[in-house]
């Protein structure tokens, strides 16, 4: 299992944050080169437009991440594709790429977050039929040189050629996907290992909603070895399990409140808290052999996972707190889970 950490550039850390942003990206590539040093195996960035995140153009910093890594390899996570230019987006990571050798990978969703359709000039009735057209479009430039095509959102292409050319024969484009099934069943449908993004609840609820993605995808003549599951979740490494939930707790509070209060959610309290960190929680927070246990937990009941990233950046975490949790993943971590 590949075990790596999701960042979305986080811009602040509490009310009296004073940190500039030009420091806040320095930090966020200095974790990412730690994270090649440590020997995690992935770093994606997101995509957001707001003023609380620094991750607008997601392979910019991915690319300043390139230079300065050498094996971890490097996704969007994710990119907005309905609000893409395909053309343009396999562009930036092709070149990606070759800065990086060949660690591209993009995982492409429709956002949860949905400041990018306005932003770009995009309606949100057209949700679901931007994000199918552009998605097949992005396959076949990632599989063409050449391209002829027509759709409804953008201009044809007719026998127009894409370059650069990505280093990888096949970049890893991943599907992105929350609770929706058609997005679970459109994933296995088309072959392409799949991201779910579980921040609350039970993992294990999932399931049924990963085996629809099975399906489909052997429906569709993959094999079982084609089918990739990848789990992104929110957590924290701590050298003790107290010490994780006192540093990750107050932050977390107050950003999922702040929230909830903008999506509809209900504010976040201790108890609610602790169920989520309890045995078939989302979080995994804790020392790291409480997090290896719930991750290789959380593999289990979803039928076995390729792939693991961590959301730590979201609960209002030093500089100092998040690189001590990628060395504690990088030779604590990692370890417990490939001893299984």
């Amino acid at each position: 299992m590949e075990i790596g950490i999701d960042s979305f550039a986080s811009a602040m850390y509490g009310d009296n944050n004073t940190l500039s942003s030009v420091d806040a990206m320095e930090q966020l590539l200095q974790r990412i080169e730690l994270a090649d040093q440590a020997g995690l195996d992935v770093f994606g960035i997101g995509e957001h437009h707001k003023k609380e995140f620094l991750d607008s153009a997601t392979a910019v910093i991915l690319g300043a991440a390139a230079a300065r890594t050498k094996r971890i390899r490097l996704a969007s996570a994710v990119s907005v594709l309905s609000a893409a230019d395909p053309v343009r987006l396999y562009q930036n990571f092709s070149t990606l790429d070759l800065i990086s050798k060949g660690r591209a990978e993009i995982v492409v969703g429709r956002g949860s977050a949905i400041e990018a359709y306005p932003l770009f000039g995009y309606s949100l009735n057209d949700y679901d039929a931007l994000f199918s057209e552009k998605l097949d479009l992005l396959l076949q430039i990632r599989d063409n040189e050449f391209i002829t095509w027509s759709g409804k959102f953008r201009p044809a292409l007719n026998n127009l050629p894409v370059y650069p050319r990505a280093l990888q024969e096949k970049l890893p484009i991943w599907l992105g996907v929350g609770g929706t099934p058609e997005s679970f069943v459109r994933a296995g449908s088309l072959g392409l290992p799949l991201m779910v993004a579980v921040i609350g609840g039970q993992t294990y609820r999932f399931k049924p909603l990963v085996d629809l993605y099975r399906e489909a995808g052997k429906a569709a003549g993959y094999k079982p070895e084609e089918l990739k599951v990848g789990l992104h979740s929110p957590g924290f490494v701590g050298s003790t399990t107290a010490k994780a939930i006192e540093e990750y707790y107050p932050g977390y509070a107050e950003l999922w409140t702040k929230l909830g209060r903008e999506r509809g959610w209900p504010p976040v309290t201790k108890d609610k808290f602790d169920g989520l960190i309890d045995d078939l929680g989302v979080l995994i927070v804790g020392d790291p052999e409480r997090a290896a246990e719930k991750i290789l937990s959380h593999s289990e009941s979803l039928g076995g996972i390729s792939r693991f990233t961590f959301q730590m950046d979201n609960a209002g975490l030093t500089h100092t707190q998040l690189m001590n949790a990628i060395e504690l993943i990088g030779s604590k971590v990692i370890p417990l889970i490939h001893k299984g």
